[in-house]
């Protein structure tokens, strides 16, 4: 999409108002004049406009209905162009006005900050022909001005601190490094320029670091030759942070050639880790890890493609008989992994201990949920929270049988089924580790009923799909002499479908799911003083609706 006239005519503008702020800054410094700071505040106003001005078509351009994606990237880029050069013109006024207080000029070297001056003049003269020709190369050269300003700027600060105890008037001293860090943080201006340019040849968001990672990692593809003719899609945003994008080649029908992933370091090296453990404990299960990068406290994968649909896909858009497929070969692999991997060591997942620390962050989205306790007639009701506490005295007497090699965020959209292939593999994987096998079983239900798809023929095929791996779950537990399977199980369920409630805004359907946490713990307490009978999570009561 071309640039609208009135964008690229008030940008080259911009670009030559902030070039000539520059050259007045350059100016006062060799050869002060009294007129030069009165001149730059008279153009403050202009930049000003100009810049409002590029904010304003973009947005009506951004309005347009035949507007696409990678359209609003450039215009958003644009603006963030328009943002940064004014901030650049505006720390020349500022540096003009920081010299003004300078008594002693004697002790102002000005090649020095002639120098810097230059490097950020230099850089302005690169970002139309960069932004135009979406040059990533070009862009990268803007954003190590940044690092070369810093470097300069920091050998100023450590001679004019040096020299500061020695001066009659220090003042001056202050006044030198205040002089030298304006001109530094231009280079944060043009960094962040460098990374909106970065951004629309990439077609989405970019920072620098990020751009690093991903060229690093992409090498490990062995179709790709030139990295600025990879293709990026956004595929998805975890709830931990993490980027989702698909990486094609843009080979003729060759689909995704992989997937990038990157957020916090912490996460990714988890994932990492599990990844490579699930294909010591389980090969095959997990996909291919192509290429790690880290970069302070970010992280990047790259991970092999798999072919298929996620459950969730197939749930809401695949036929019945799809849907039967994967779930029957989902079943088949969880028996498999639960009774390869399983270990006499029992591990307690702490269902209550997990709900109770994520409380705070559901009343937050949901302050309606902290209600006190109340009474009706001689009937008193408890609280959310005092239910809660008798279930954290209630849970540490139930045994856990056994442990297994869970997931550990088994949702519907981290379970791939290739029906090709006949095949499923996990994705996600970065809280895998030895658990109650049913904290997976009770966040892939509770991920099925919280999908926000109200059509009433897909409400009963996620009815149905629920009720289906109940009774698979049911049917494990029997085979293994699993006695505790209910009480556990209501106990995972009432944590997935509190703690889910803090994702979803739908009121109707976060106090569906609220209620229903709440109903279990109430149906489990009654339990706790009738030994005698059996409890039974009443799935069909829970999963309606």
């Amino acid at each position: 999409m071309p640039l609208a006239k009135s964008i690229r005519d008030n940008l080259q503008f911009l670009l030559a108002e902030t070039g000539s702020h520059l050259a007045l800054l350059k100016e006062y410094l060799t050869l002060p004049s009294a007129s030069i700071p009165s001149r730059l505040l008279d153009r403050q106003g202009y930049v000003e406009n100009l810049r409002l001005s590029i904010h304003n078509h973009c947005l009506r351009q951004m309005a347009s209905s035949n507007q696409q994606d990678a359209d609003h990237q450039l215009l958003r880029a644009v603006e963030g162009i328009a943002t940064h050069l004014e901030r650049v013109a505006e720390l020349s006024r500022e540096a003009v006005m920081q010299t003004v207080h300078l008594q002693n000029r004697a002790i102002l070297k000005v090649k020095d900050y002639l120098h810097m001056i230059d490097q950020v003049s230099n850089a302005l003269e690169m970002i139309e022909p960069a932004l135009t020709a979406k040059d990533t190369r070009q862009a990268l050269k803007i954003g190590k001005v940044e690092q070369r300003l810093d470097n300069a700027y920091q050998k100023q600060l450590k001679r004019s601190s040096r020299l500061l105890k020695k001066e009659k008037r220090p003042s001056d001293r202050i006044t030198l490094i205040m002089l030298a860090h304006k001109i530094e943080q231009m280079g944060n201006a043009l960094l962040r320029i460098s990374e909106a340019i970065i951004s629309v040849s990439m077609g989405q968001h970019f920072n620098t670091d990020r751009y690093h990672a991903f060229a690093a990692s992409i090498t490990e593809l062995k179709a790709v030759n030139d990295v600025g003719k990879v293709q990026v899609e956004a595929i998805a945003e975890t709830k931990s942070g993490s980027a989702i994008n698909a990486v094609t080649t843009g080979r003729r029908g060759s689909g995704y050639d992989g997937i990038f992933k990157d957020g916090r370091k912490r996460k990714l090296k988890e994932e990492k880790q599990q990844v490579n453990d699930w294909h010591d404990i389980f090969p095959g299960l997990a996909p291919k890890i192509l290429a790690y990068q880290k970069q302070g406290d970010s992280a990047a994968l790259l991970i092999e493609h798999l072919a298929g649909q996620t459950i969730e896909q197939i749930l809401l858009d695949g036929s019945d008989k799809l849907l039967q497929d994967g779930l029957n070969h989902l079943t088949k692999t969880l028996t498999r992994v639960w009774l390869e991997t399983r270990t006499k060591k029992p591990v307690s997942a702490g269902y209550m201990k997990q709900l109770a620390k994520r409380m705070e962050d559901v009343y937050a989205i949901h302050p309606e949920f902290r209600q006190p306790a109340s009474q009706i007639g001689s009937t008193r009701l408890p609280s959310f929270d005092q239910l809660l506490e008798r279930m954290q005295q209630f849970e540490p007497d139930i045994k856990v049988p056994f442990s297994v090699y869970i997931h550990g965020d088994f949702n519907v959209d981290n379970i791939i089924f290739d029906p090709d292939e006949k095949r499923i593999n996990f994705i996600d994987l970065h809280r895998s580790r030895y658990m109650d096998y049913l904290q997976d079983v009770s966040v892939f239900m509770v991920s099925n009923y919280r999908l926000q798809v109200f059509d009433p023929r897909v409400r009963q095929r996620i009815m149905e799909l629920c009720r289906a791996f109940y009774r698979f779950a049911r049917a494990f537990a029997r085979k293994t002499g699993d006695e505790t399977f209910e009480i556990r199980l209501a106990m995972g369920l009432i944590r997935s479908f509190a703690t889910s409630t803090r994702f979803i805004l739908d009121k109707s359907l976060s106090r569906r799911m609220f209620f229903r946490a709440t109903y279990l713990m109430e149906r489990l307490l009654e339990f706790e003083s009738k030994p005698k009978r059996r409890f039974q999570v009443p799935i069909k009561e829970i999963f309606i609706g």
